[in-house]
């Protein structure tokens, strides 16, 4: 039986682990060559290692997603070693809980790192690949937030809350502007999510995921698997008549 994702080439950002690599993992299974982008270089070819193991095709690629060369870079090399992109999936974040009142310094440091990768490195790989899109009338999936909408109920981080309604616009206007090339743009919501990232914070907050589950109607964090099909929906022909969406991955947390 044939994949959902038959000849296609998924590139997909920050897939040396958590989200990213659950996707990549994912994509391989429904048929796609997937290209493993981070700045991690030997964790993104544990992936590699992880995907070729499991009889599927993978090339990874060092990729810094806040330098605007790097990002047109690695494009062309991509589409010379592999070939054209017919996927993307802009996955690659960070976050900083820091409140807006905390130590001034940092609260800068944290506007400019977290808005840097998590926005403006959309902006230059979405831009550095686009060539490829556009000639392949392709999909790019990004990964927003349920940020994106609401603001959770922890007085904290708003620069994430700021970068994550950012991908969600940027998501609705590229929709608008690439339909007539055949390309299609959509985003994912992930509600809390079990990843690397945020290792650190279940473990030294667990008030802060008691807050979380507690407003979750399926009484559960996430685990990056949750995340993979509606990924493969986005990017496969199951959804050939949807742009501009956010699908949801939050264990029904916008809905109390």
């Amino acid at each position: 039986m044939a994949g959902l994702l038959d000849r296609q080439i998924a590139a997909v950002t920050g897939s040396a682990s958590g989200i990213g690599r659950a996707i990549a993992l994912g994509y391989t299974k429904e048929g796609a060559r997937v290209v493993v982008l981070d700045i991690n270089n030997d964790a993104a070819a544990e992936t590699v290692a992880a995907i070729r193991k499991a009889g599927g095709e993978a090339d990874s690629f060092m990729l810094d997603v806040t330098k605007r060369e790097n990002c047109r870079y690695v494009a062309a090399l991509v589409a010379e070693k592999v070939g054209a992109v017919s996927i993307l999936v802009n996955n690659a974040g960070i976050n900083r809980r820091n409140a807006i009142t905390a130590n001034p310094e940092a609260v800068i440091q944290d506007w400019q790192d977290v808005l840097n990768v998590n926005l403006n490195g959309v902006f230059n790989v979405t831009h550095a690949f686009l060539a490829q899109l556009r000639a392949t009338r392709g999909r790019i999936i990004n990964i927003a937030s349920i940020q994106s909408f609401v603001h959770v109920r922890t007085p904290n981080s708003p620069a994430y809350t700021a970068s994550k309604h950012g991908v969600l616009g940027f998501t609705r206007a590229l929709a608008a502007e690439l339909g007539k090339d055949g390309v299609r743009v959509n985003a994912i919501g992930p509600g809390l999510i079990e990843t690397p990232l945020n290792e650190q914070v279940r473990a030294n907050n667990p008030e802060l995921v008691k807050i979380f589950l507690d407003h979750t109607p399926l009484g559960r964090a996430g685990k990056p698997e949750d995340i993979v099909g509606p990924a493969v929906f986005l990017a496969s022909a199951l959804s050939n008549y949807v742009t501009g969406a956010i699908v949801m991955a939050d264990g029904g947390y916008r809905t109390i």
